[in-house]
């Protein structure tokens, strides 16, 4: 007789080994706990044909908590043809009274939670999406690095009395000063000489990933939005990289609020009765995409104008989204000098700015025509 039923399967994942739990979807069924696997493809591999030959006929749906292992289990399981969910840890419910977790209870309440529905799986980016978010941070992570360089070699000059007398900071003169300083004991000496070659040496690392960022986005298949949205003000390309590497896919998003409520834009509420009462944004979902998009805000305190710069921008876009930019220039400027003129503290202004932004990139968005993923060439990706 073949079973025709589904086994919600759970994974507690760990970096050496990942807890299993498993549930029929019977009314009357009990979790089951199979206790630990090694964490390794050819062990869930094992696991597979396991749950194969005791279930046959029957639809195996895994699921587990997104974290530092990444999405490669997904790939490998939706390589194999079984449905699979990756799940927000903040996103799980949890009893107000649940004081014991371990490793199994944590795999059975993922089986137990997936077969009554009450969890909403994550975005999963294609492995290239994650390649250039990869490239994309790492450009941001060395650039937070020379900051960091340069606010120590400062903060080492203040110490000594040491007044900089090149006005143009950072600059070949300025540096060329900075070699020419002596100082008084040796061990300080060397100190400077260290600083110096760090912050050389992180110039030199920022400008390798810039130039690896501006051609290999040229060949992501998200090149054609990242080139659209750059045709609002404040948005250029390591903004327009940065976000869409973040968020991935914006045609999921079937409404522009959804996609504002899922970068934490969006006031939070706390009403009951006939009060209702307001506070600050929820700051859920993408940091970085959120203060991208704060970031690029700051740009709309200056009256509607084309540049010169974003002028060369449009100059290759559509009419259409040429139109959706510059109707956005136009009611965001407005909007911001309203909210400044009724006395509304800066930062709520920049992110209210911030929230209607990523609005008007939804619809530019919706304006270029993607090339669809293969699904089978997207299985066959999957690094053995």
């Amino acid at each position: 007789m073949v079973n025709n039923s589904i086994t919600f399967i759970g994974l507690d994942t760990h970096k050496e080994f990942f807890e299993v739990a498993y549930i029929e979807d019977n009314r009357d069924a009990k979790p089951v706990s199979l206790g630990r696997i090694n964490g390794t493809k050819q062990a869930l591999q094992k696991l597979v044909r396991q749950f194969e030959s005791k279930h046959p006929g029957s639809t195996l749906h895994f699921v587990y908590e997104a974290g530092p292992c990444g999405y490669w289990i997904y790939r490998f399981l939706t390589s194999l043809g079984h449905c699979c969910y990756v799940v927000a840890p903040s996103l799980i419910p949890k009893k107000a009274g649940e004081r014991v977790k371990t490793d199994k209870r944590d795999a059975v309440k993922l089986a137990l939670l997936l077969r009554s529905g009450d969890m909403a799986p994550i975005y999963v980016p294609e492995p290239e999406d994650e390649a250039m978010r990869d490239l994309s941070r790492a450009r941001e992570t060395a650039m937070k690095d020379l900051k960091d360089a340069k606010y120590q070699l400062k903060a080492m000059l203040l110490r000594n009395n040491i007044r900089c007398e090149v006005q143009d900071n950072w600059s070949t003169k300025h540096l060329r000063w900075l070699t020419e300083l002596i100082l008084p004991h040796p061990s300080q000496q060397i100190v400077l000489q260290e600083a110096i070659q760090t912050i050389t040496e992180r110039i030199r690392r920022l400008e390798r990933l810039d130039n690896e960022l501006s051609y290999h986005v040229k060949n992501w298949r998200y090149y054609p939005v990242v080139k659209a949205i750059q045709a609002m003000r404040g948005v250029r390309l390591l903004v327009a990289v940065g976000v869409i590497a973040e968020l991935g896919d914006l045609s999921r998003f079937d409404h522009p609020r959804k996609l504002m409520s899922y970068l934490g834009l969006v006031p939070s509420e706390h009403s009951s009765g006939g009060k209702r009462r307001q506070g600050g944004i929820t700051r859920t979902g993408n940091t970085r995409a959120r203060r991208l998009l704060v970031e690029g805000a700051h740009t709309y305190r200056y009256a509607a104008n084309v540049s010169t710069e974003l002028q060369k921008r449009q100059e290759s876009l559509s009419k259409e989204i040429v139109d959706i930019a510059w109707q956005a220039e136009l009611r965001l400027c407005r909007r911001y000098q309203r909210l400044m003129k009724r006395g509304k503290h800066y930062n709520l202004v920049v992110t209210a700015i911030a929230r209607e932004m990523i609005a008007y990139i939804w619809a530019i968005s919706r304006e270029v025509v993607l090339t669809p993923v293969n699904p089978a060439k997207r299985l066959a990706r999957v690094p053995a």
